[in-house]
């Protein structure tokens, strides 16, 4: 509840400075740019203008935009006074480069010297106008976090001496940076556990998906010897779905997946893991892409739903739609929608693969399965948001347990949203198996190492290409 409320003021207090600074980037153009007389004798009855008044809502509201999609609003206990100078002044650019080729570019100019001031002016304006509120409300954060009424439930992964003193030095640390230790995880290389006395040992690894959803966690600590790959590489893998805050000691980073920034550079040595794989800007562009592909595709092809709809009540008894727990970002089940294929029972002795001439699939199955047809409802869930256009294939938790068996590191493909198709499925195809699956997986890894929205088109033609083709995928 705190976060989104501490979000909301920055959201209305954004509304309000880009407000501002049009209106009064208004007054400029009307009274120093332009030079016109004021109506009735008062500057304000420049404000009685139905360009003003259109411009006081789509403004603030572009500026909201813009930083969404930039992701200034995501962090929001993470801010610092210069990372706030900085976001803005980024963002303000941006905006203005916006602002000026869609507004102003057919101003009224006596000159191209009108151009410049115009520009230097609304940056001016809304830079200045809207820094100064956040800085306050970021240095009010802050203070809160060092008082403790900001708290972030904290696990640290590691229990020898490195995590004990970690414990102690942010335990003792004056001001506070807000963590509240939960308990510590044992890494299996550590004989001598060290921190028993003053921490609750909450298990292994394999509990930290459990703990993080119990406890509400929000940042972990890794606390372990650079030199312990073995519990490093288990680290990774029990990470690669969790967006929480993740920091460790200095030497780890070379180890670690991901961006690293120093958190602090006088006091605890901590550095920061950044495991976003793609900036804010191109997650947003993808959701965009997904959700305009979805709409279209489930609008255009209606009247083919409609076809698959009578097609599999006609010639099998059952339901149209088959609804199956599947297991998404995060870890996070959810439903997927797919028009059935087989008949009712199909699964009546336990989860099985679809494998070639499948006797449990219907007459019209085999041509929904192999035109891909069924799994045209999984438009829908990328339209709710639980798949994407491009992604891993999800699985059943059923096959997942099997497949980590085999490969651990298939939890990193947890880090992103699963897909209606991927690089696995265009390169290697349906897998029939768990073994295949596990085959599948090296494609999908390096989907992930070289995640753009670039690529995703590239994928989309592909995959459009080779279902012209007749090729299973």
């Amino acid at each position: 509840m705190g976060r989104k409320i501490n979000t909301l003021k920055y959201l209305i207090s954004d509304f309000i400075t880009a407000a501002l600074s049009w209106t009064l980037f208004f007054l400029f153009r009307k009274i120093i740019i332009e030079q016109l007389p004021p109506p009735g004798n008062s500057t304000i009855h420049f404000l009685a203008n139905i360009e003003y008044f259109i411009g006081i809502i789509i403004v603030p509201a572009f500026w909201l935009l813009l930083n969404y999609i930039y992701g200034y609003y995501r962090y929001i206990f993470k801010k610092t006074i210069p990372s706030e100078i900085i976001q803005t002044l980024k963002i303000t650019l941006i905006g203005v480069i916006i602002l000026f080729f869609t507004l102003l570019l057919n101003d009224f100019v006596k000159n191209y010297r009108t151009y410049y001031i115009n520009g230097s002016v609304i940056f001016g304006l809304q830079f200045m106008i809207s820094l100064i509120p956040r800085i306050f409300l970021t240095q009010v954060t802050i203070r809160k976090i060092h008082k403790n009424k900001i708290i972030f439930n904290t696990i640290i992964i590691g229990c020898g001496t490195d995590a004990k003193e970690i414990y102690q030095e942010l335990l003792n640390k004056k001001p506070t940076d807000g963590n509240k230790f939960i308990g510590f995880i044992k890494n299996p290389s550590v004989k001598n556990v060290l921190l028993n006395n003053y921490l609750e040992d909450l298990g292994n690894l394999e509990n930290l998906p459990e703990l993080i959803s119990k406890y509400k966690i929000d940042e972990i600590i890794i606390a372990i010897d650079p030199d312990d790959k073995n519990d490093v590489a288990d680290i990774i893998n029990w990470l690669g779905f969790s967006e929480i805050t993740v920091k460790a000691i200095p030497g780890l980073h070379n180890v670690l997946k991901g961006k690293v920034k120093i958190t602090n550079i006088i006091g605890t040595p901590l550095i920061e893991i950044e495991h976003e794989l793609m900036p804010f800007w191109v997650q947003a562009f993808k959701r965009l892409m997904d959700l305009s592909v979805s709409f279209l595709t489930i609008t255009v092809f209606s009247p083919v739903f409609l076809f698959c709809i009578l097609g599999i009540k006609f010639t099998s008894k059952g339901p149209f739609l088959l609804k199956q727990e599947r297991i998404g970002k995060n870890g996070k089940p959810f439903i997927i929608y797919k028009f059935r294929s087989m008949y009712i029972d199909a699964e009546k002795d336990g989860p099985n693969l679809t494998k070639k001439n499948d006797t449990r699939l219907t007459k019209f199955g085999k041509f929904l399965r192999k035109t891909k047809l069924d799994e045209i409802p999984n438009f829908i869930n990328v339209l709710i948001g639980d798949m994407s256009l491009v992604g891993p294939r999800p699985e059943r938790k059923y096959y997942i347990d099997q497949i980590i068996k085999l490969s651990p590191h298939y939890l990193q493909l947890q880090k992103i949203k699963p897909g209606i198709t991927s690089l696995g499925q265009v390169k290697f195809g349906y897998a029939e198996n768990v073994d295949e699956m596990t085959k599948r997986l090296r494609y999908d890894l390096l989907y992930m190492e070289n995640i753009s929205f670039s690529m995703d088109v590239v994928i989309i033609y592909y995959t459009v290409l080779l279902l012209f083709k007749g090729r299973h995928i």
